[in-house]
This record gives structure tokens, C-alpha cells and sequence, in this order.
């Protein structure tokens, strides 16, 4: 197994998940099998007790596993299947090495950082490293380590000493170590300045690491003077420092790294430079031709994005990659209207009536309307109406999770006339329920206690939009993060109004999906659809929603059709893969075969991603 290493330095926010992610695709482009490992130094156990505000958006694996947003960008850039025991964190290596004291593995030694945190950090990583994460048999060849931070970070340095015992444990030939840092530029004076670097490198080097190759930030490519000079002052070849200046959209990176020879540097320190005779090259055509079709495109299509975390614009940074795939795959530049929900209220109108005016304005100059995930009541009136005006304005809606929750309140409140239907997560003595508390969740217990993961849904009609944007699946897969879902003591009442349920859990009793059949496109989803998208393969609902705001739906849904095998089998989708055929609970209709969005170019399959 190889390692490398990538650690950042100066300030946070370089981009050090970004450059880790492309040097895995790059290597994956050589022909390797690569899987990832994010160390995060926080003691949370994990990311799910954190506030968006504070970490961005929590990302759920196919496991169940609430991970650091960073783990996404590694699952689109690589097209792999991560588990929850790929995030380390602080919380879990030392909760890991208390179990094993109070077992008594230890032999009644005393149990201290160095060694017992070091080697059981060591151990981690080498019994995640081998797992096969694209759907393959045998371990990855490489695991590319992000560790999290900035160098000097106190909380960082168990893992610092660590990484450099590791370096030894594994050997030459076997560690290669990334640095990125940052070159940044002096209004005032005008030049790129090395100190940051030389001093970060001076403190990763007092600390028992060296770097075999520097990862330069900068607004603009480095001069030629300045590459020397950090050569000289850092002790790394010039060959081997690497300028990631500013670009156009990220899919450019790993571009960047290949044009610069990153992968000679890399694979020379880890002894994997030939294959027999012959040198390896990454193909990356297909990253090439995607990072110029988004710079070409020049026709706009507007989401308004209606959220209660827009302060933090990662906080839903999922939800803005599916945009993403799915505008560039329907030929559109993606504009999103960040909307706070909260300056949609009525109340909003009389404290900050300018941001009141100008929210408004916002969704209604929207071709489409999405409505994300979230928490607790703030701002949910807000997204009450958005949903409201999406419906009564055939404006194409998308609502996730909360979303999908929010849509059914608002239709019970305003099609069935019950003005008190509400959730009991924000109203527990509602006499309209529209939205209940799990049976099986914990209401004392916050962290991992939601309904997490991968589970199937099964579509009961059709015709209904959903299935057809699936290919006509049977069924699919997709991600769960929800303590709340849809009482189904209500669902005759709102069937009959004409809100329909066109995706139940394998019970009957859950449901997954909700449309309005008379609406050009209105489409809730309890489970999210964007954790599983891919830059070339975006989410069957994602892509729906862009081509409905564009006006493209009618010609989605034909060509979906168009493409079809008559010898395939409709299947549902899974991260990576595409599941055997199921039996669909309920209904024993044959559905047309279909080969289209899910088991064609639009699947969640294997592919290159972001």
C-alpha cells in the first residue's frame, strides 16, 4: 500500500480537500485504485452534532456515516464508496483507546499519547486503507490522507507525530507527504510573498515531517523567481512545487496537476512511475472536455435556493454540486438565488422589510424553486410560502428532506384548509400532525440517532415523474438524514385533496416521495438525492429540475425513452453500482425496460466526478 499525505499550512480554507480529491483522480487516471482518509483533529466523534454554521454541511455515507463535507468531494472526484471509519476523528481514536483500557488490552500499562493515540491512529488508518471503496475486489493500490487543520494546531498534533512514525512504519518508497500552503500578495507591496511557506514548512519540519512536494496557493500563477526561491528556502526540488492558482471551476485542478507533472513527482517518491516499460499518463479526457463545457456556457438558468443556512454557503454545498452537474449536462450556466427563508415572513415585512422586498424578488425572478434540508423552526414559515408560491405559480419545485415536509404542511394547510397541519417538531400539540417523530428515534440521544443512510424506495405509480426521471426503476437507493417524516395516519386525507405518494419505504407506512400530478414539476423527497450525484451522472431529480425551470423537461423525459435497450432491466441505483432487480412490493405491473437516466449516461454509476 502506498500513502500520500496531504496537510495544510498558514491559514485554513486552502483548499486542502480540493487538492487532495485531484490528486487522487489524477492517480486514478494512471491507472491505480485509490481510496481516501480524512483525519479530522476535533474531539466530536463526528460531524452530526455540528452546526452547519460552524463546519458546512454534514455528508451522509451509504453506511449511515455523518462525515466531514470532505468526504464528499472525495466520493464525486473518484466515483468511490466510502465508510463512516474513513472520517478519523480526535472523539473516535480516543474513544477507541478508553474502550481498550477499560478492557484491559493495555495489561494494565499506562495509557498515553505516545504511544497508545499514535499507534492506535496508525492502525486505523492501515485497516481502513485496504477496504475497496469502487465496488472491486482487493485492496487500493493508493490512499490519499487529508489531514485536517493547520500545522501548528494544537489539536492536531497526536496525529502530526503519528504521520511521522507512520512514515517510518511503512518506509521509503511509501510515504510521499503534500504540502499546502499559501503565496499570497501584499496590495500594498504588490509581489507574492514566500515567508508563510517558509515558515510553515520550518514548523511542519520541527515537527517531524518533511515535504516531498509543495502545493502553492495563489491568486495568479507563480513567478519564475519565486518558485526558486521557496525551492531553496523549503529544501523541495522546483520539479516538485506545484502552483494551484485561482481558476475558472474546479474540475480544472487535476488539469492543473497533470500539466505540471504532479504525478511524475508523486509516483517517483512512491516508486510507481512505470507500468512494465512503460511511463504512466493520466487520462483525463473526460475532466478536459467537462471543465471547458462549463466555461463555454453562456445561457443561464435561475434556482432560487430557499435555506436558513445561506451565512455558510457550504452548509448546503451537496445540494449546489448536483445543481451543478445537472445544469451543465442540460446545457445551462447555473445561477443560484441565495433566499433566507427567514426574510420571506410575513414578520420579516415589518423588521427588515427591505430584505423582506428583496427575497421576494429573488424567488419570483427564479425559473425553479429548491427548498433543502434543515432543522428546527427558525425560518420555516418562509419556506412554507416558498413552497406556497412554487405551487400556486406552477414554478418547478424541488424540496429535500425538510423540503418534501414543508410541501405537505403547506398543502394540507392551504388545499385542505387545515390552517393549524404542522410538524410536531415545531408544534408538538398540533391538532393537524402532518409531520411526526420517528417511533424508533431518541428525543435525549442527538448524535447518530436519525434515520441515516442508504435505504430503498419503492415508486407506486408508472407514470409519475420521479420514476420516469429514474429510467422507470422499480425502486432506488438514496441517502436518509431524518428524525421526522410524513404521518401516514394523514396520507388518505391528502391523497384525496390530490397530493400523491408515488415512493414508500418497503413497509408502506414511510413515505419517500410526494407529487403534484396537475404541476409541471412538484417533486418532495424525504431522502437526499444530492449525496449521490456525479459531474458527468448528475441526480435523476436534480436534473429534472433544471431542465423543467429551463423548459427542457418534455425533451429530458423523451430522451430518456430514446436511449433505451430493449434487452435491459429497469434497476434501482446504488452509489457506484447498479443493483440486481427487485421485486416492487407493490405493485406486480411490468414496467417498460428502460435503459436511460439510471443504467445510462445519467446514472449514479462509475464515473469521474466532483
Amino acid at each position: 500500500m502506498k500513502y500520500v499525505v496531504v496537510s495544510g499550512g498558514v491559514v485554513s480554507g486552502l483548499g486542502k480537500g480540493v487538492t487532495a480529491s485531484s490528486i487522487g483522480a489524477v492517480l486514478k487516471g494512471c491507472g491505480l485504485r485509490v481510496t481516501t482518509i480524512k483525519i479530522d483533529p476535533y474531539l466530536n466523534t463526528d460531524a452530526g452534532t455540528m452546526s452547519p454554521f460552524e463546519h458546512g454541511e454534514v455528508f451522509v455515507l451509504d453506511d449511515g456515516g455523518e462525515a466531514d463535507l470532505d468526504l464528499g468531494n472525495y466520493e464525486r472526484f473518484l466515483d468511490i464508496k466510502l465508510t463512516r471509519d474513513h472520517n478519523i476523528t480526535t472523539g473516535k481514536v480516543y474513544q477507541a483507546v478508553i474502550d481498550k483500557e477499560r478492557r484491559g488490552d493495555y495489561l494494565g500499562k499506562t495509557v498515553q499519547v505516545v504511544p497508545h493515540i499514535t499507534d492506535e491512529i496508525q492502525d486505523w488508518i492501515e485497516r481502513v486503507a485496504i477496504k475497496p471503496v469502487d465496488g472491486k475486489e482487493g485492496p487500493p493500490d493508493v490512499c490519499v490522507i487529508e489531514l485536517g487543520g493547520t500545522i501548528g494546531d494544537i489539536e492536531s498534533m497526536p496525529f502530526i507525530e503519528a504521520l511521522g512514525q507512520f512514515s517510518y512504519r511503512v518506509g521509503t518508497g511509501n510515504f510521499c507527504l503534500v504540502h499546502v500552503s499559501l503565496v499570497p500578495v501584499l496590495n500594498v507591496v504588490g509581489e507574492q510573498k514566500t515567508k508563510p511557506t517558509q515558515h510553515s514548512v520550518r514548523g511542519l519540519r520541527g515537527l517531524g515531517l518533511a515535504p516531498d512536494i509543495l502545493a502553492c496557493r495563489s491568486t495568479e500563477p507563480l513567478e519564475e523567481h519565486v518558485t526558486a526561491k521557496l525551492s531553496q528556502f523549503c529544501h523541495v526540488p522546483i520539479s516538485n512545487i506545484i502552483n494551484l492558482h485561482d481558476v475558472s471551476n474546479i474540475w480544472h485542478i487535476p488539469l492543473l496537476l497533470r500539466d505540471q507533472k504532479a504525478h511524475e513527482a508523486i509516483l517517483k517518491v512512491l516508486d510507481l512511475q512505470r507500468i512494465g516499460r512503460v511511463p504512466r499518463e493520466p487520462k483525463l479526457a473526460e475532466w478536459t472536455e467537462r471543465a471547458n463545457k462549463f466555461d463555454k456556457l453562456k445561457t443561464p438558468v435561475k434556482i432560487a435556493m430557499v435555506g436558513k443556512y445561506i451565512s455558510l454557503l457550504d452548509s448546503y454545498l451537496s445540494v449546489q454540486k448536483a445543481l451543478l452537474h445537472a445544469s451543465v449536462a442540460m446545457e445551462r450556466k447555473l445561477v443560484v438565488e441565495w433566499v433566507c427563508s427567514c426574510d420571506l415572513e410575513d414578520s420579516a415585512a415589518k423588521e427588515t422589510p427591505e430584505a423582506h422586498q428583496k427575497a421576494w424578488k429573488l424567488l419570483k425572478g427564479a425559473g425553479g424553486v429548491l427548498v433543502p434540508g434543515g432543522f428546527g423552526d427558525r425560518g420555516v414559515q418562509g419556506k412554507i410560502l416558498a413552497a406556497k408560491y412554487a405551487r400556486e405559480n406552477n414554478v418547478p419545485y424541488l424540496g429535500i428532506c425538510l423540503g418534501m415536509q414543508v410541501a405537505v404542511i403547506e398543502f394540507a394547510r392551504s388545499v385542505m384548509k387545515l390552517s393549524n397541519a404542522n410538524s410536531t417538531e415545531f408544534d408538538p400539540a398540533t391538532p393537524s400532525p402532518c409531520v411526526i417523530f420517528m417511533p424508533e428515534g431518541s428525543k435525549t440521544q442527538m448524535g447518530a440517532t436519525m434515520r441515516l443512510g442508504s435505504r430503498r424506495t419503492y415508486f407506486l405509480a408508472n407514470n409519475c415523474k420521479s420514476s420516469k426521471l429514474y429510467g422507470n426503476a422499480s425502486s432506488v437507493d438514496e441517502r436518509h438524514r431524518h428524525r421526522y417524516e410524513v404521518n401516514p395516519e394523514m396520507v388518505p386525507e391528502l391523497e384525496k385533496a390530490g397530493l400523491s405518494f408515488v415512493g414508500k419505504d418497503e413497509s408502506g407506512r414511510r413515505m419517500e416521495i410526494i407529487e403534484i400530478p396537475n404541476h409541471d414539476f412538484f417533486i418532495g423527497t424525504q431522502f437526499h438525492p444530492e449525496f449521490k450525484s456525479r459531474p458527468g451522472k448528475p441526480s435523476p431529480l436534480f436534473l429534472g429540475l433544471i431542465a423543467a425551470a429551463s423548459g427542457q423537461l418534455d425533451l429530458l423525459l423523451q430522451r430518456s425513452c430514446g436511449i433505451a435497450s430493449l434487452n435491459s432491466t429497469p434497476r434501482c441505483t446504488t452509489n457506484g453500482t447498479v443493483a440486481p432487480p427487485v421485486k416492487n412490493p407493490y405493485t406486480a405491473v411490468k414496467k417498460k425496460p428502460l435503459k436511460s437516466l439510471v443504467n445510462g449516461y445519467y446514472a449514479n454509476s462509475n464515473g469521474i466526478q466532483i
